[in-house]
């Protein structure tokens, strides 16, 4: 899509890879305006049929076992699955169809662009710690040294961003 123009509104947003958090920010909106069912399935996981054996052990129930309740369940796992995989590169389409939920197809999504948390802060350790030890470089003329303080805070600036908006 080309900058300035707009989106059919039944089309989910396409993910090519680039800007993660525009695409995210898109495609909640969007499955959310779909049926908000959806979004909960996404953020809380699916509720798949499933049985429990006499030793305590939960399975998944069989397909020919299904009632009306247990296909609506798995249906609607179903349909958020096929919008996330509309919406995806083929690239990342091989990264997340194996997954049985679309909560980790998301997740996966997640981790891939984003980073677990543990990654999250080392990127901010490094960043203080590129900041703390900030020093003028002889062999750097004044303005490369003031430029590169800039992307530095700029880098800094960005992850408190992230930090304040974004629930880890």
């Amino acid at each position: 899509m080309k900058i300035g123009e707009s989106q059919n509104i039944s089309k989910p947003p396409f993910f090519d890879g680039n800007n993660y958090s525009y695409w995210k920010a898109k495609m909640t909106i969007f499955i959310q305006s779909l049926d908000y069912n959806l979004w909960d399935l996404i953020v809380d996981g699916p509720n798949l049929p499933t049985v429990t054996l006499e030793n305590g052990d939960v399975i998944p129930k069989l397909r020919n076992n299904y009632d009306d309740n247990d296909r609506r369940r798995v249906q609607i796992n179903a349909k958020a699955k096929h919008i996330i995989i509309c919406a995806i590169n083929s690239n990342d389409f091989n990264r997340i169809s194996s997954c049985i939920s679309t909560k980790e197809m998301w997740d996966r999504l997640e981790v891939t662009y984003k980073g677990t948390n543990q990654v999250k802060e080392a990127k901010i350790s490094i960043l203080v710690h590129d900041y703390e030890m900030f020093t003028m470089n002889e062999k750097k003329t004044l303005n490369l040294c003031f430029l590169d303080l800039q992307i530095l805070l700029m880098h800094c600036k960005l992850w408190i961003k992230l930090i304040l908006t974004v629930k880890w």
